[in-house]
């Protein structure tokens, strides 16, 4: 839903809408097994890849990830607070 894929720029009138509906295509047990894999508790369903074909038509490579546990966003923050403190000090400093 909302993906957003830019109009060509070359095309004439009969050009797509940037942001609309888009259908995924899926045979029936591989959309059972993504479904199923993301009701598990701290799955979620990622787009890693979007790319168009020799045809055309615009793949998106799919992933199921696991959320990250409460310790591992703290080492991240801290890690992000960090570097901001850097680049102010180095701002400062010149």
């Amino acid at each position: 839903m909302n993906a957003y894929i830019p109009e060509y720029l070359k095309a004439s009138r009969f050009n797509h809408e940037p942001r609309r509906p888009r259908k995924l295509l899926l045979h029936k047990n591989e959309a059972r097994k993504l479904s199923a894999s993301i009701q598990r508790e701290g799955m979620t369903l990622v787009p890693l890849r979007l790319y168009f074909n020799l045809k055309g038509v615009a793949k998106v490579e799919l992933g199921v990830a696991r959320g990250k546990k409460l310790h591992d966003k703290r080492q991240t923050e801290k890690a992000r607070d960090w570097q901001r403190a850097r680049a102010r000090l180095i701002r400062a400093n010149g």
